[in-house]
């Protein structure tokens, strides 16, 4: 059995999508605080309510979880600080014990702001602590668990709204909206941007995988674009669209970049860099 938290969410459906196609009807745990009913696959199960209850669900065999549940973003996490807390810190404390309990894998999903710094906001924090949980339980109980950082996940299926949205699915909504894009500070920031289907295929070589990581595996592509690149290749596609530059936020970091290539190194995962093609082939 796999389970998925989360598995409403942007990632999660895509995940939940490639495990079913390769045979693996997963079990879905998501509390729908960002998503509905209609995200949730029909082929699988589903418990509906927060991973912090994960204990309430009782296996008959878990073999592993895919936690992907969580608060996400950077900005609301400012306006919701004790809900990141709970979500991020607590609904991964419970994940582990129950992995600890039912000796199950575990697979989480960490964050590149690690490489930043990590108390610019309460989601750098948060997803730093579950990272440091993770490997408080693999080193003192010998839980099986692996940390998969993701960059700046785009695709098929993101939020197109500007709350739960990256900066592509803000934009997207925006020019729905008939509006400007706003671009933060000088738009100089750099992102590695990495196509949730990588990111998918990522979560299950790592699920699937024999090697472990004594850090974390790095789901990125290694090349990374400022946000006025994204804005030319918007504009290429969208000649009608204008932009405002808005004031520099909290938490906006300077650049992320995949650090490393352990990836390929141990199972020749490579992430391609399709962003440019992505932002053509948009309706």
């Amino acid at each position: 059995m796999i389970y998925v938290t989360g598995g409403a969410g942007f990632i999660g459906k895509n995940l939940v999508n490639e495990l079913i196609k390769q045979g693996n009807i997963p079990y879905i745990i998501d509390n729908l605080s960002n998503s509905t009913i209609e995200d949730i696959n029909s082929k699988c199960s589903f418990y509906p309510g927060d991973v912090q209850d994960i204990h309430k669900i009782h296996p008959s065999k878990v073999d592993i979880i895919y936690h992907l549940a969580g608060q996400s973003r950077v900005q609301p996490s400012f306006d919701f600080p004790i809900e990141s807390v709970e979500s991020n810190v607590n609904g991964t404390l419970a994940v582990l014990e129950y992995a600890r309990k039912y000796k199950c894998r575990v697979v989480y999903a960490g964050s590149s702001s690690k490489h930043n710094n990590i108390h610019d906001s309460p989601y750098s924090t948060t997803k730093a602590l579950g990272e440091d949980l993770c490997k408080l339980y693999r080193e003192c109980y010998g839980v099986d668990v692996e940390i998969a950082r993701f960059y700046n996940v785009y695709g098929d299926g993101e939020a197109l709204d500007p709350i739960n949205g990256n900066v592509i699915g803000i934009w997207r909504y925006l020019i729905q909206q008939g509006e400007r894009v706003k671009i933060v500070g000088d738009g100089s920031q750099r992102r590695d941007f990495t196509h949730v289907d990588d990111i998918v295929s990522g979560l299950i070589t790592i699920g699937e995988g024999v090697s472990t990581h004594n850090d974390a595996w790095e789901l990125g592509t290694g090349v990374n674009y400022n946000i006025n690149d994204l804005y030319n290749w918007f504009k290429e596609r969208y000649p009608n669209i204008g932009k405002e530059h808005i004031s520099d936020q909290k938490g906006n970091y300077k650049s992320t970049l995949r650090v490393n290539n352990d990836m390929y190194d141990k199972f020749g995962w490579v992430a391609q860099d399709r962003l440019k093609q992505y932002i053509t082939n948009l309706k």
